[in-house]
């Protein structure tokens, strides 16, 4: 269970996140669509770990990779804007999170089962 000011950290780190993917790293992922799902931060708010639904998912992994490359530079546009809030910014980890996916197979398996 996250304290409430991982929640609040969390939320305002999904928040600033989604921004900084719509409009200072839209060029990283060309004709991808990047909803940030989950973001969960640790105790000491020292590690964030970010959930990332991709459409259309067919090369999720190697998006994420690239994602976790660029990890450095995204920390740092971060950094900017949220540096008056916390004292130190978390470290950033990208995960794919393919829960649509799963319930897409689901739906499919009862659909033809």
């Amino acid at each position: 269970m996250q304290s409430k000011r991982q929640l609040q950290v969390s939320g305002m780190i999904q928040k600033e996140l989604s921004s900084l993917f719509t409009h200072k790293f839209n060029g990283l992922i060309p004709g991808r669509l990047i909803t940030i799902t989950g973001v969960n931060v640790s105790p000491d708010l020292g590690i964030a770990k970010i959930y990332l639904s991709i459409f259309p998912s067919d090369e999720g992994l190697k998006i994420i990779k690239e994602i976790n490359l660029n990890d450095t530079k995204i920390r740092y546009e971060l950094g900017k804007i949220i540096r008056h809030d916390l004292k130190r910014i978390p470290e950033l980890a990208f995960f794919l999170d393919d829960s649509l996916d799963q319930i897409d197979r689901i739906d499919n398996a009862l659909k033809n089962g």
